[in-house]
């Protein structure tokens, strides 16, 4: 039987039946092929008859800055197909037209084409996975941005069926369906499903690592001197669940790291040196290891008083903001202690004590970017020119 006949489990028409375009459009127009089957089968698979077997169409890309290697779009892709009955076939994906909601489908050299429409399919997964391209040459590939990106999806189908549930480094949802992006255990490539419209009513995304990690993040200024209080009795953390709670890797990567790690290296230098964290990331987990507060600076309210003890050059160039100020304490947000190693010699900042506490930098400078034509209009014209020089 061939393979594009198990797609709907019954036994193909003679293909004499649809060996000319006439005919076979005859059969389609009808909603028959003059052969007993069940309902609608001949809407799910039938020969492709004067459509090109190539693949013109680009599958989207990730919602996030990554570069893949390009792949030849003139080539068939090897993929797996799910129907809506549950049955899987392999085969390669020739042609992808998401206006007509079908794709062109063989299941193997020699193999007759077919055409399955969207809405007889569950899931289309390219089975050959995206890999990232080096930044210059010479570097070693880009790794997914797995913490930030990283996130469960849940799939309900309309007909009360088993829900699709997963793990995708993003999505793309389009009007034929969604895109998803599933990481592979190498940390640095992407295998690409599609699962169309068709197949699901609602779909549900949970958190990233990163944004798990914010919702437990100082948000109020009574939550900071709190924090600030614990800190002096705070015990110290294991650097793993330190990273954890910042949200700088995922429980999965972790568990393949401390599984993958020599007894003589330190978690953080190899996950540094793998490429899964930054040299500034680890020094983040080593101040919150040691009971530094976390504050998140989107929803923190900046008292522009304290903001303005500090110029706009100098906040930039320690990456540093002042958030609050109580009693003959000032709490400065940065993103690492060390940060506050000059900060202390300010004039802006002398008699009051400097309490440092934790921001992503990336929100520092927007925060920065946000308070320069408020509290520092008087010496700023736009945006600084070495804004940008001072975010390596």
């Amino acid at each position: 039987m061939p393979a594009w006949s198990r797609l709907i489990g019954v036994a193909p028409a003679p293909f004499a039946d649809l060996c000319t375009p006439a005919a076979s459009r005859t059969a389609l127009s009808s909603g028959a092929l003059h052969r007993p089957r069940p309902p609608m089968s001949a809407e799910l698979a039938f020969p492709v008859l004067e459509a090109p077997a190539s693949v013109d169409w680009h599958w989207p890309m990730p919602p996030f800055q990554w570069r893949d290697v390009a792949s030849a779009h003139d080539a068939a892709h090897p993929c797996r197909i799910e129907t809506r009955f549950g049955t899987e076939v392999e085969g390669e994906l020739l042609r992808f037209d998401a206006d007509r909601g079908t794709l062109a489908f063989r299941s193997g050299a020699g193999a007759s084409d077919v055409t399955l429409p969207f809405a007889r399919m569950r899931r289309l997964v390219l089975t050959t996975p995206m890999r990232p391209s080096p930044r210059f040459a010479g570097a070693p590939p880009e790794r997914v941005p797995a913490a930030a990106q990283e996130r469960e999806y849940t799939l309900h189908p309309d007909d009360g069926g088993e829900p699709q549930v997963g793990r995708t480094a993003g999505h793309v949802e389009r009007g034929e369906g969604l895109y998803l992006y599933t990481p592979m255990d190498d940390e640095r490539s992407l295998q690409r499903v599609f699962v169309p419209r068709s197949a699901y009513s609602r779909c549900e995304f949970g958190p990233s690592a990163e944004e798990r990690a914010a919702e437990h993040w100082c948000s109020t200024p009574a939550q900071v001197l709190a924090a600030l209080e614990r800190q002096r009795h705070a015990p110290v953390l294991p650097i793993g669940q330190s990273m954890l709670e910042l949200g700088l890797v995922t429980p999965a990567q972790l568990d393949r790291a401390i599984a993958a790690k020599p007894p003589e290296v330190p978690l953080g230098e190899m996950l540094v040196a793998s490429g899964i964290l930054s040299s500034g990331d680890l020094q983040t987990a080593l101040a919150h290891k040691m009971g530094y507060p976390l504050v998140d600076l989107t929803r923190f309210p900046i008292d522009r008083e304290a903001a303005r003890r500090l110029s706009l050059r100098v906040a930039l160039e320690c990456r540093a903001l002042p958030l609050m100020v109580h009693g003959e304490r000032i709490v400065v947000a940065v993103d690492r202690p060390a940060r506050t190693n000059r900060l202390r010699t300010l004039h802006g900042l002398s008699g009051l004590t400097l309490s440092p506490v934790l921001a992503s930098r990336n929100h520092i400078f927007t925060a920065l970017q946000s308070l320069a034509q408020d509290i520092w209009a008087d010496n700023v014209h736009g945006r600084p020119a070495f804004f940008a020089a001072t975010t390596v």
